[in-house]
């Protein structure tokens, strides 16, 4: 299976993308912004960082480059993709999901070990964890709070799209604690934490946190699991 990661200018979370994509066993694909293919991947994700520095606001810019036309395509067609925290505003951006995310309600960037309850279990990247689940991934964003407005929240609950939802007290402000969402069809999904950050043991969240620091690698377990599925169908 080959899973694509996507680079901007100003990404930095994309060589950790594809070292967890090695890692749950697929084969990671580089994909630059302005190439306008997406080579024949099974799946792609949209990694971390400040896409274009930012500009206007996050996510904006890079909703218009030229590798996105192809993923939108793609994704309303079944491509499986995951938008994690700078991706995850790439995805609302291009309205592949409702909502969007805005500055931190406290106005200072968070950085920590974020437990988080997966709600739904059945999606393209979430199918290896059970509903209810609590994990433990890394956490780091200064414009992660993610709103919307009653009817979208209503009915992101009543269709069960809302993928993970913050414990404990709410690190950014966003409605409902929501900490990721899905498509109505699971294939497309934005998460804020970061489960690239919590695929290897000892370079994952502090053991003190209760966990074995690999609480991120089932996000890419599932697609594969997904994707072997589909081949054997």
């Amino acid at each position: 299976m080959r899973v694509g990661v996507v680079t901007f200018p100003g990404s930095l979370d994309d060589v950790d993308a594809r070292r967890a994509v090695r890692v749950a066993g697929a084969e990671p694909v580089r994909l630059w912004h302005a190439d306008a293919d997406l080579h024949g991947v099974d799946a792609v994700v949209l990694p971390g960082g400040f896409s274009y520095g930012d500009y206007l606001r996050c996510g904006a810019i890079a909703r218009f480059a030229p590798v996105m036309a192809e993923l939108v395509d793609a994704a309303n067609g079944g491509l499986p993709v995951l938008g994690i925290c700078n991706g995850f505003q790439v995805l609302c951006e291009t309205h592949l999901l409702p909502g969007a995310l805005v500055r931190n309600d406290h106005r200072k960037f968070v950085c920590t070990d974020q437990t988080l309850t997966i709600e739904r279990a059945d999606t393209a990247w979430t199918n290896g964890f059970e509903a209810g689940q609590q994990v433990v991934v890394p956490l780091k964003n200064g414009e992660g709070g993610y709103v919307a407005d009653e009817r979208t929240l209503d009915e992101l609950e009543a269709e069960g799209r809302v993928v993970a939802r913050y414990v404990g007290d709410n690190p950014n402000g966003s409605y409902r604690a929501i900490a990721g969402v899905s498509n109505a069809a699971g294939n497309v999904v934005g998460l804020m934490p970061h489960p690239e950050h919590a695929v290897e043991p000892g370079f994952g969240p502090d053991p003190r946190s209760g966990t074995d620091g690999v609480d991120g690698l089932p996000f890419f377990t599932s697609v594969v699991r997904h994707l072997e599925g589909l081949v054997t169908a």
